[in-house]
């Protein structure tokens, strides 16, 4: 499978150390060239950008794709468009976005869309993480500038409980 990833789901995977559950549940994963400047070169010193920049498995890629409609005007930032549009270049099994907006452009669009969360949820179904895991990366969003809302923490707290 492979998959398109955006920033945030880049940043926050970094800063749990579970970057490489990506490279365990994809056997492709992309990186738009903007996501990447804003993570690595934009974001030099901040928390994932080494992680990041050490990730010799990530594929970095400019899409060949151009929108017709301005980022602006979608309400998009350029990061999550260039997903989106590296996503429908290359026929990814799956994007991954945490930001409400673009999920909701890229469902619409087709895609499967999943975030950080449910990449953890993901990873401790197949045994990739244990519950414990998955709670440890979620107390770290709560220490870092990664913010979650209560229904998605009670969201992933229901669904671990469930299995």
């Amino acid at each position: 499978m492979k998959a398109v990833i955006n920033a945030t789901p880049l940043i926050s995977l970094s800063l749990t150390g579970h970057l490489q559950l990506l490279n365990q549940l994809f056997s492709e994963v992309y990186v738009p060239t903007s996501v990447y400047q804003e993570v690595v070169t934009q974001g030099r010193q901040r928390p994932g950008s080494d992680v990041v920049r050490n990730a010799d498995w990530l594929i970095v890629q400019q899409p060949a794709l151009t929108s017709p409609i301005p980022v602006a005007l979608m309400g998009l930032d350029l990061g999550e468009q260039d997903v989106i549009l590296l996503g429908q270049e290359l026929a990814v099994d799956w994007l991954i976005i945490d930001e409400r907006l673009g999920r909701k452009i890229a469902q619409a669009m087709g895609f499967q869309v999943k975030g950080t969360l449910g990449l953890l949820l993901v990873a401790c179904q197949v045994g990739l993480l244990t519950r414990q895991d998955a709670a440890q990366a979620v107390e770290t969003f709560s220490k870092s500038c990664i913010r979650l809302s209560p229904r998605l923490l009670a969201w992933l707290e229901e669904q671990l409980n469930a299995f």
